[in-house]
């Protein structure tokens, strides 16, 4: 766990790490809460099988903005470098902003993972490390912590290393995850996935028809009681409010009064066919795409008379 606050041995290793394929990145950011935030750290990983931190290199930046415009011409905007981060948009804010290349954020392939293959309550960075790497026990206390600071706590120290082997453990899971969530469909078995989808579909009949008739007995206690909120729901109200108009009026307002509604209108199949001939003398413009719908068949067996 190198830590650098020396500007030339920290692009020593900017120098380093631009000889590689993929970084796994963190930042730490000093008065985060306030209208002028300033990077403090950049904590970078090169090696994802590293899980005693000797690859984790803390870079100090704080007060550096020189090393920190190197950090991000060298690494950032380099396209053929991958940069994985958590949470990306929230770092590259300070790292080049729009100009960031390659970027790779395991907050949206987490959330691109099937709820069933990942069953979390959130995708923060602590969540998906105890779920998919089995990290217990982790302190994030020092996240909020003084990043301004110098010299920094061991505790801080501990966290910000700690945070980049996370990251890349979390990585690595996800691409499984993502592989065997995405087969190729062209070697997918079919006679297997229809068993499983058959199985589920019955299994979501009934589990659907139980939440639904849940939901509306809670409703209609909650209310007949006068309970707005249990430690498992809250019961809130909202008014709907629908405005129709005869279309032949709202044709007549239009040219008396000049307003404009050049728009197109979706023309449904009755109003296609009572428009019948008169529907030529419209110029109308014909979006044709095909829809795929699955219908599972009855899977009972015929019987016969004996």
């Amino acid at each position: 766990m190198p830590y650098l606050t020396d500007a030339s041995k920290i692009r020593d290793i900017i120098a380093e790490y631009r000889k590689t394929s993929i970084l796994w990145i963190d930042t730490e950011v000093a008065d985060f809460n306030s209208r002028q935030p300033k990077l403090s750290l950049i904590q970078v990983l090169d090696d994802p099988h590293d899980m005693s931190g000797d690859r984790v290199y803390l870079l100090d930046v704080l007060n550096q903005p020189d090393v920190v415009t190197e950090f991000i011409q060298q690494i950032i905007v380099n396209p053929q470098i991958e940069k994985v981060f958590h949470n990306s948009s929230y770092d590259v804010k300070f790292l080049g902003n729009k100009q960031a290349k390659n970027i790779t954020c395991t907050l949206e392939i987490a959330k691109k993972i099937p709820y069933y293959l990942l069953p979390v309550p959130n995708y923060q960075l602590q969540t998906l490390a105890t779920a998919l790497c089995k990290f217990n026990y982790i302190d994030k206390q020092a996240q909020t912590s003084d990043w301004g600071r110098r010299p920094l706590t061991e505790d801080q120290i501990e966290y910000a290393y700690l945070d980049c082997i996370y990251l890349a453990q979390i990585h690595q899971s996800l691409l499984k995850l993502q592989i065997s969530s995405n087969p190729d469909p062209e070697l997918e078995n079919l006679a297997a996935l229809g068993a499983q989808f058959s199985q589920i579909a019955d299994q979501w009949k009934l589990l659907n028809s139980e939440y639904e008739h849940l939901q509306e007995r809670l409703k209609k206690a909650m209310q007949a009681q006068g309970v707005e909120e249990t430690s498992f729901c809250q019961l809130t109200s909202y008014e709907r409010k629908v405005v129709k108009a005869q279309f032949g009026e709202l044709a007549r307002l239009v040219q008396t009064q000049g307003i404009n509604l050049d728009f197109p209108v979706t023309l449904t199949q009755k109003l296609q066919k009572d428009l019948g001939e008169n529907l030529e003398q419209l110029s109308v413009d014909i979006e044709q795409t095909t829809a795929w719908r699955l219908t599972p068949k009855n899977q009972g067996s015929d019987t016969e008379d004996t």
